[in-house]
């Protein structure tokens, strides 16, 4: 029997923080050190104006620092974008890609999506691909093709279960306070691993697969207990240490 991948609980900052944040980042880093996180593994993605001093401040303990996205070349002209390379050079270690804001707000697409998962892995992050539907598609009973579309089609070359995670976040659960039942989270994490395991094979179990959208102290250690589910991808709760630290509890012996 494979054994499951660590757990990873990950904090998107989105457009948020400021140098006074770096306090929160402080506190996160403690607690995990002091044992809050228990087996899991942490990591931070703040804006990328502060990836490189989380970077400084979480050098040497347990906590990683990710950015939000990445371009998908190396270098060139392309003003105002930040390539895989650059991140890892300011200290990241994971990278969010395909994001359902960065889909809807930039209007990416999966192929796009897959362009820039490939960028990180080669540049030598590790890739937390997204993927999720809408209520309208859950509704119309969509939720497992819309999933599987996403996936064939931003599944980068080069994947293996130490450079990619899949985040699976259902877009009307993100920042509205709602959230699917753990028989949802349970359906979907399952057919995610199928396709993972299709597509990897015997590698694909150990691709940690991460749930996202209203997560908070209070529903962490049900959705965590889902089978399938390796942690969370959190949103507003990351943002203080206190409800980040209290998400990662979870994960405490």
């Amino acid at each position: 029997m494979t054994a499951s991948p660590k757990p990873l609980v990950a904090g998107n900052w989105k457009m948020n923080g400021l140098k006074a944040s770096l306090t929160e980042v402080q506190a996160i880093r403690d607690g995990v050190s002091a044992g809050g996180a228990g087996r899991a593994d942490v990591a931070v993605c703040p804006p990328a104006t502060l990836i490189a001093a989380v970077a400084d401040l979480c050098r040497g303990s347990q906590v990683g620092t990710g950015a939000q996205d990445c371009h998908a070349k190396e270098s060139g002209a392309h003003t105002g974008d930040i390539s895989a390379a650059m991140l890892k050079d300011a200290g990241a270690a994971y990278v969010i890609v395909g994001h359902s804001e960065r889909r809807t707000d930039h209007h990416e697409t999966s192929e796009q999506v897959r362009a820039k998962a490939e960028a990180a892995i080669a540049a030598g992050l590790v890739a937390i691909l997204c993927v999720g539907e809408t209520q309208h598609q859950r509704e119309a009973g969509e939720t497992l093709s819309v999933v599987g579309e996403q996936i064939e089609k931003s599944w980068p070359r080069g994947a293996s279960p130490a450079r990619l995670v899949i985040a699976y976040e259902p877009i009307w659960a993100i920042g509205t306070g709602l959230t699917p039942t753990p028989a949802d989270v349970a359906e979907v994490h399952a057919f995610i691993r199928r396709q993972v395991e299709r597509l990897l094979g015997e590698g694909g179990a150990g691709v940690r697969l991460l749930y996202g959208g209203s997560v908070k102290p209070s529903n962490a250690s049900e959705l965590m207990a889902v089978a399938n589910v390796d942690g969370a991808l959190v949103g507003g709760a990351s943002l203080t240490a206190k409800d980040f630290l209290g998400i990662a509890a979870a994960y405490k012996a």
